[in-house]
């Protein structure tokens, strides 16, 4: 389903999704109270972008994959016009879409880019794994335990490794940048929440190095790291949240409820998770 509240939380409309018993919606990036796309993920032509410009009372499909073995996994916008999409490997190589028309229109770039690793994929989990910064600066992190980077928004791409460990289930889940240079990478093993880390890596120099938090690190698996103001942020999964405010060096338990996405607009944010769980942090 897809929900919209327009008066902080207080009440929840939900919107007219297409063939929604048929999708598995994984990603929303939010405009205004009117404009958004959704994702909807899953093999071959069940992956789909769709639009809406009226608050979600009716929707438009703005992309379906075309590829049998496609895959995609997370949106991504610089601003209301410029963004990306990323999707599995397709022929060796990560598929990159960019639309320059606010997702009307998408078109596959990073055609060169470095080859993934034999079975290396994404994880559409939280939609997070792609992050944009400054313009003209993407990442995405893959269950090889790899980040890749790109200066000139998707069009070509360095590969950088990370602390966390990849394979079938592990990997990174989420990204987030705070600037051109400052960043962190969060993940785990989501068959296992309590198997052994690091959970979390941060950089402060693009992502071309990344090293292992110098104090205590999230307590397990984590699907989604979000910025706060200034140097906190949350990171969540399902077995609890954690809190940093030294820009990921350390981090302190939350709670034990579990959540699988999480997303701020300024102080104030949105976490869901199972059985319908939705909570709002504040300062």
């Amino acid at each position: 389903m897809i929900l919209l509240t327009t008066d902080a939380g207080a009440t929840w409309r939900r919107c007219t999704a297409p063939d929604a018993e048929d999708r598995d919606f994984r990603d929303v990036q939010a405009f205004d109270d009117r404009k958004a796309l959704v994702l909807a993920i899953g093999e071959g032509e069940k992956s789909r972008i769709f639009k809406t410009t009226d608050g979600g009372e009716t929707w438009s499909l703005r992309h379906i994959n075309q590829d049998a073995t496609g895959f995609l996994d997370a949106i991504a916008f610089w601003d209301r016009d410029h963004g990306l999409a990323l999707g599995d490997p397709v022929g060796g190589r990560f598929v990159i879409l960019a639309t320059d028309d606010g997702g009307d229109t998408w078109n596959r770039v990073g055609l060169d880019m470095p080859e993934a690793l034999p079975g290396e994929g994404a994880f559409a989990a939280s939609g997070t794994c792609l992050a944009v910064q400054g313009g003209r600066f993407a990442w995405f992190g893959t269950g090889g335990g790899r980040i890749f980077h790109s200066e000139d928004r998707g069009r070509s791409w360095t590969v950088h490794a990370t602390p966390i460990k990849g394979g079938a289930s592990s990997g990174i889940f989420s990204l987030a940048f705070r600037d051109a240079e400052h960043g962190v990478a969060v993940g785990g093993d989501y068959k296992d929440a309590a198997a052994p880390g690091p959970f979390a890596a941060v950089t402060s120099d693009g992502g071309r190095t990344w090293s292992t938090p110098t104090g205590t690190g999230p307590a397990g698996y984590r699907s989604a790291v979000a910025l706060l103001p200034g140097a906190s942020m949350i990171a969540v999964g399902p077995a609890g949240a954690d809190r940093s405010n030294d820009g990921g060096a350390s981090w302190a338990k939350l709670g034990d409820a579990g959540f699988h996405a999480i997303a701020f607009a300024g102080r104030f944010g949105w976490a869901v998770g199972e059985d319908g769980r939705l909570a709002r942090f504040g300062e």
